[in-house]
């Protein structure tokens, strides 16, 4: 087992390096990659070979606070004001239905098995209210990262993320309410209305929170021209926003989700580039996050009425899930798959609900129910199995609906289109070659009757040597006398930069922006230099503008 103080290190790039490798097996066999950072996590925490112990997990609880952080501003940032007025009463009552079928669901089953093994109905009764309220919860990290990794975009998408981003309040009123009622139950000394007023202090705080943090990086946005700059401006509000709703015990998620909120809407073109730096950055955070999710897990120790309580769980919230939708969606009229798919993309469960249970348990810890164990215990290895259950199925779910849906590849950019390409499937094959015997007079011509900036240059065995442009033509503009005596190899530009048929088109494009070109001639390879054609920026844009609007 490694010293937590001397191998943190060590153990955050294991976490990287093993989820991005376990991400890239479960893509291979398409499968979500969140899966893959998941069963990293198992196999190297405290499941399989315990190189993450406890005591490091707790080292890092800062960091997980971060990455929600992060997750909460990312989703708020896709939480446009036109969006909501269009689709704002749709989203509510699909909202209203899972949240609350599920807690209903759950509450029933789970108080049932609990009287059943327990006969103390108050216990049971406490204890099925607390698991039906964090049943309302839903992961925005894991479902957001298979939306965002297969480039979904559409009414379904846009719905689940928004529900993905409001899930998070209605969990916590929900979990606020359930754990006063509770600890009411079993003889606390809490009210129904001190829960009340210590939720809305947790929830208008966190908002009023993202809000003022929201208004400031609107500033920075409007004045900054370094999108670098801007970029750590917005890392660190996001950590300050963090580190005080964790002092002033307010919903990390929710205040970070307004942050973003605030900033899209307030600067919406502005915002677009940061929002995407800001999402390349979180990449190995996520990693890790989902990485240590998966390294907590420690089921083995479980007793066999908590696996039937753990089945009953997943069972009722997912049927919660999926009918609370479908029954919202459908009151409200909303687009067919938004009817048919929506539940399916709210299984995941994740760090929130892990966190409301850690919650709970600090304060029903005190009553025992049967065989030494307490409620408290029961109520958090039973979410976190059920999590490691829904994360199994969720991101798949996710996956099979947007498919479904037919809204999967929709999201695509230019780069991701470049990506795809090879420099062949672009390339403008009709341009006139230079010999190297050819005087200016007849580069000129062949200047004239092409639209080419560049064309390529070839010795007697028709290989390229080079390259001659209209910059090296322009010295001798004036002097036209000298056009029949000075030849192609007199102005020939060599250079070591050059691009084959058979290169991706990324590197390719990379090549041209760092010689500051738009054209450059391609050859057919290293070894045969034939000419092949021209790669010209301007095509290639206009091919890829075509293939994103066929899409």
């Amino acid at each position: 087992m490694l010293n937590p103080q001397s191998s943190i290190l060590f153990i955050l790039g294991i976490g990287v390096f093993g989820g991005i490798a376990g991400a890239w097996l479960f893509q291979k066999i398409k499968i979500p990659q969140v899966l893959g950072y998941l069963v990293i996590g198992i196999i190297i925490g405290q499941s399989g070979m315990k190189l993450i112990n406890s005591d490091i997990i707790v080292s890092l609880k800062n960091f997980n606070f971060f990455a929600l952080g992060i997750i909460g501003f990312l989703v708020g940032g896709e939480l446009h004001g036109s969006t909501m007025k269009k689709y704002g009463k749709q989203f509510s009552a699909i909202l209203f239905g899972e949240g609350v079928l599920a807690f209903l669901l759950v509450t029933v089953s789970i108080s049932l098995v609990l009287y059943i093994f327990t006969k103390n109905f108050a216990a049971a009764l406490a204890g099925g209210i607390v698991f039906g309220a964090i049943a309302s919860a839903t992961d925005p990290a894991s479902t957001m990262d298979v939306l965002w990794e297969y480039r979904s975009k559409g009414v379904l998408t846009t719905t689940i993320i928004a529900i993905v981003a409001l899930d998070d309040a209605l969990a916590m009123t929900l979990y606020g309410l359930g754990t006063g009622a509770a600890q009411m139950i079993i003889g606390g000394d809490t009210s129904v209305l001190e829960q009340l007023i210590k939720i809305s202090i947790e929830l208008f705080g966190a908002v009023a929170m993202g809000g003022a943090a929201g208004f400031f990086m609107n500033i920075i946005i409007r004045y900054s021209s370094d999108k670098n700059r801007t970029m750590i401006f917005a890392i660190g509000t996001l950590l300050i926003v963090i580190s005080l709703a964790l002092m002033l015990d307010i919903d990390v998620i929710l205040a970070t989700m307004t942050l973003g909120i605030v900033i899209t809407n307030m600067a919406p073109n502005r915002s677009k580039e940061l929002f995407d730096l800001i999402k390349n950055f979180a990449s190995p955070i996520y990693v890790l996050f989902f990485v240590l999710v998966g390294a907590r897990l420690t089921l083995s120790s479980m007793p066999g009425f908590l696996w039937i309580i753990v089945g009953l769980y997943v069972l009722f919230r997912s049927a919660g899930k999926m009918t609370g939708a479908w029954l919202g969606a459908k009151l409200t009229k909303a687009d067919p798959v938004v009817q048919k798919y929506t539940g399916m993309g709210l299984f995941a469960q994740g760090g929130v609900a892990i966190g409301l249970s850690i919650m709970a348990s600090q304060h029903l810890n005190n009553l025992i129910l049967a065989d030494g164990i307490n409620l408290g215990d029961i109520i958090i290895t039973g979410v976190t199995a059920t999590t490691f259950i829904v994360q199994i199925i969720g991101p798949t779910m996710v996956k099979i609906a947007i498919k479904l849906a037919k809204e999967a590849g929709k999201n695509i950019t230019e780069e991701d289109v470049i990506a795809k390409w090879k420099v062949a499937d672009v390339l403008e094959t009709d341009v006139p070659i230079i010999k190297i015997t050819d005087s200016v007079k007849q580069i000129v011509t062949l200047f004239s009757e092409s639209e080419y900036f560049c064309l390529p240059v070839v010795d007697q065995q028709n290989k390229t040597l080079g390259m001659i442009t209209m910059n090296d033509l322009k010295e001798l503009m004036i002097s036209q006398d000298t056009w029949e005596w000075i030849l192609a190899e007199d102005i020939l530009s060599t250079t070591s930069d050059v691009i084959t048929k058979t290169e991706s088109l990324e590197e390719a494009m990379t090549i041209l922006k760092q010689l500051g070109r738009d054209q450059l001639p391609v050859i057919e390879s290293i070894a045969n230099p034939i000419p092949m054609g021209i790669l010209d920026t301007r095509i290639v844009r206009k091919l890829v503008n075509k293939e994103m609007v066929g899409i």
